[in-house]
C-alpha cells in the first residue's frame, strides 16, 4: 500500500481516540484501509480522513449510530440517484432533531429564568365562562398514552362539524389525567345546530353548563404550561376557591390555525364551585 497511516497516525490527525477508532472498526462505520493479518495493526488511508472527521460531527450531535450507518452506506456508493437522496434524507431528518431539541431547550431556560424572577408571576383572574353547545368526544386516556388520541377526537370532530365556522375547540380533563397520568378528557368544537346523520359515532351532542373558573391565557408552545397552571392554581388556593375534578383547556390559536407556536393562544380555566361566583 503506496500511503497508509498507522491508527496513531490518524488518531493525532483526526482527533479520535485510538480506542474510539477502534470501536469504529468494530462497529463497522469505519473499517481501516488494511489490516496486517499477522499483527492485526490497522492502517487507514488519507481519503478516510474526510469520512472519520464526518463521523466525529455527526456523533458530538448524538445522530444515531443506525442512522450513521446509512449515510455512510449511501455515501460510500457515490454521488447521484437513490444513495445521494438517502444520504439527504438523513442529514435533514436529524437537523430536525436537532432544531426541535434546542428550541425546546431555550424554552427550558426561559421558563427557569421567569421562576427565579421573583416579579415574574402570571396573570390569572376569577371569571365566568357561558354556556355553550358542542360536539363532544369524550374517552379514557390510558397510562403512557402519546396525543394520537387527541389527534384521532379532532378528525372525528371535524368529520361531524364539516365546513361550517366554528368558536376555538376546547378540551376538559379530569385531574387524575395529570396527577395519574391517565383519566377521562372530553374533547370538544362549539356547534350550535343538531348532530349530522353520519357523524362518526364517536361524537355526540353535549351542552357544557354556564361555569365559574380561575382563568389565564398561555402565550406560545405548550413546553411551560405548567407555569400557566401553576399560576391559576396558585390562585384559586390564595383565595380559598374549591377546585372542581376539573380543568377546561380553550384552544384560542393552535396549531390547526398556524404552524406558529410563538403565536399559539391557550385559555387554561380551572374550574371552581359555583358558590365561588
Amino acid at each position: 500500500m503506496a500511503e497508509r497511516l498507522t491508527i496513531g497516525e490518524f488518531s493525532r490527525i483526526t482527533h479520535l481516540s485510538i480506542r474510539a477508532l477502534r470501536r469504529y472498526h468494530e462497529q463497522d462505520l469505519l473499517v481501516p484501509a488494511e489490516v496486517d493479518p499477522v499483527t492485526g495493526y490497522r492502517y487507514y488511508s488519507p481519503a478516510q480522513v474526510r469520512s472519520a472527521l464526518t463521523i466525529r460531527r455527526f456523533r458530538d450531535l448524538d445522530l444515531p449510530l443506525a442512522d450513521l450507518r446509512r449515510f455512510l452506506q449511501a455515501e460510500s456508493a457515490g454521488p447521484g440517484g437513490a444513495s445521494h437522496d438517502t444520504a439527504q434524507q438523513v442529514v435533514a431528518s436529524h437537523l430536525r432533531r436537532l432544531e426541535d431539541r434546542l428550541g425546546r431547550t431555550q424554552r427550558a431556560v426561559e421558563a427557569l429564568r421567569e421562576l427565579l424572577d421573583p416579579e415574574a408571576e402570571r396573570t390569572a383572574t376569577l371569571d365566568v365562562l357561558p354556556a355553550q353547545q358542542v360536539f363532544a368526544v369524550s374517552l379514557n386516556v390510558p397510562e403512557g398514552a402519546d396525543l394520537s388520541w387527541y389527534d384521532t377526537a379532532m378528525r372525528d370532530l371535524d368529520a361531524a362539524a364539516g365546513r361550517r365556522p366554528v368558536l376555538p375547540a376546547g378540551g376538559r380533563y379530569e385531574h387524575e389525567l395529570f396527577t395519574e397520568g391517565h383519566g377521562r378528557a372530553t374533547v370538544y368544537l362549539p356547534a350550535d345546530v343538531p348532530l349530522p346523520p353520519g357523524a362518526p359515532d364517536t361524537v355526540r351532542e353535549l351542552r357544557l353548563p354556564r361555569r365559574t373558573a380561575v382563568v389565564a391565557t398561555h402565550l406560545g408552545p405548550h413546553d411551560d404550561l405548567d407555569l400557566t397552571y401553576g399560576a391559576v392554581g396558585s390562585f384559586a388556593a390564595r383565595n380559598g376557591l374549591r377546585a372542581q375534578s376539573i380543568v377546561e383547556e380553550v384552544y384560542l390559536v393552535g396549531p390547526r390555525d398556524t404552524d406558529e407556536p410563538d403565536r399559539w393562544r391557550t385559555l387554561v380555566a380551572w374550574l371552581v364551585e359555583p358558590d365561588a361566583d
